[in-house]
């Protein structure tokens, strides 16, 4: 079946509100660790990962940092406007570049109370009292969201350092609490670099200096990549299938050296796990942008990208049935795709790639790359169970049922999973 003819309704269950972590545990790495390998199921804590994971392992991570995105401004009648900062225009050139721009920026945003602000109005903030002022003015309404421009004295400030200051770091919409100070931390991972993020990398939440000095030791080596996390990772699937449904887009960014070491990796027959489902689809990514590289190697930098389908049709996997000759039932051996994909990177004298990822990886979808995933649990009828369920099948059930009817704690907050796949190796 093609994954657009997937019914979201087969992949729902029951959630109740007192499963949903609201607060973090008081140790990161103290939460709660499902495994899944080979259809058995057992328990250990996030301190206790190494292990857990196979020596000479390649774990990837995703290094992006929650900026504090929510704003809240009040007119003088009283009324209160929430702006929640989404992403920059594409004109921008990319998170990076927009994040940096200093004085003033058009951003798409949220707007909690929208009804109260009319086209052209300027809302003030006075920050503290450091002198710090932001004004907001509302230029326009887009499909899914609105256009704000936002200026602010001093101009000499960055985007990223004037929302330190003015905003406060937007937790998910099941947590239903305000921002704390602790979440300034605990919201964002001890490797977070890369301003970005409207929602943490939660898979990522548990690990500590600790483990890393463990994984160390038995051999299993870490690269970063980034994928700056959108608001469009909470949002439910509304459609009754797929096909109906829009993925959103998310920027990414991998250096040259994670690429070699994810194809060293392969090439060594060692397992590459993923930290969290956006590091998961970044590393998947990599391989489509590789087939697509080999099939034009000319094509842009900024025609270089991964759409909702690709990995189900269309030119991508045209490319990939091309490149061996021997039809539907023959692929790209990763390594060959990423050898593709950096010699691309050559060519154009690139050091990092910057580019965009809509892949949505569902049930029917054949892994390339990724061996094993850590991830916490997800809420329901969401792209995010469809990862995991593409993963290790209809296991997904068996797994989200032990984990209700043993407490485990679930969402942003909660404890975790580290899932094989069958065909893996771990």
């Amino acid at each position: 079946m093609h994954p657009k003819k997937i019914s979201i309704q087969d992949y729902t269950y029951d959630l109740p509100i007192s499963c949903i972590a609201d607060h973090p545990l008081a140790e990161r790495d103290a939460s709660r660790l499902l495994v899944y390998r080979d259809g058995v199921i057992s328990e250990t804590v996030y301190r206790d990962i190494a292990g857990q994971l196979p020596e000479g392992a390649l774990m990837v991570f995703n290094n992006t940092r929650v900026v504090e995105a929510r704003i809240l401004f009040q007119k003088a009648t009283g009324a209160s406007i929430e702006i929640f900062c989404l992403e920059p225009p594409a004109e921008y050139g990319g998170m990076a570049a927009a994040i940096s721009k200093t004085g003033s920026v058009r951003w798409k945003c949220l707007i909690g109370g929208a009804s109260k602000w009319k086209r052209g109005q300027v809302l003030t903030k006075v920050i503290g009292g450091a002198g710090m002022v932001l004004e907001a003015r509302y230029i326009e309404k887009l499909t899914d969201s609105f256009l704000v421009e936002l200026s602010w004295q001093p101009a000499t400030l960055s985007f990223a350092e004037l929302l330190h200051q003015a905003g406060v770091i937007p937790l998910p919409p099941y947590i239903h609490r305000t921002a704390e100070v602790s979440d300034q931390e605990r919201y964002q991972t001890v490797y977070a670099r890369h301003d970005g993020s409207v929602a943490a990398p939660t898979a990522g939440l548990h690990f500590t200096d600790q483990i890393f000095h463990a994984l160390e030791d038995r051999h299993i080596r870490r690269t970063f990549v980034t994928l700056h996390v959108g608001a469009g990772t909470f949002l439910p699937v509304k459609a009754a299938t797929m096909e109906g449904h829009h993925m959103h887009i998310e920027g990414i960014a991998v250096t040259r050296e994670a690429i070699e070491e994810v194809r060293h990796t392969l090439a060594g027959g060692r397992p590459v796990i993923a930290v969290g489902t956006t590091s998961a689809r970044t590393v998947e990514s990599l391989f489509w942008l590789g087939v697509l590289a080999a099939r034009q190697p000319d094509v842009a930098p900024e025609q270089l990208m991964v759409r909702q389908w690709d990995a189900y049709e269309g030119a991508a996997v045209a490319g990939e049935r091309e490149a061996t000759g021997k039809g539907e039932a023959a692929g790209v051996k990763a390594e060959a795709a990423l050898t593709a994909l950096l010699g691309w990177m050559d060519r154009q004298q690139l050091t990092q790639l910057v580019t965009t990822t809509q892949l949505l990886i569902t049930p029917g979808y054949e892994w390339k790359i990724v061996k094993g995933l850590i991830t916490n649990f997800h809420q329901p009828e969401s792209t995010l169970l469809l990862l995991v369920a593409s993963l290790i099948g209809d296991d997904w059930r068996k797994v989200y049922h032990y984990a209700l009817a043993h407490g485990f704690r679930f969402l942003s907050y909660g404890d975790g999973c580290l899932l094989f796949r069958p065909d893996g190796d771990g």
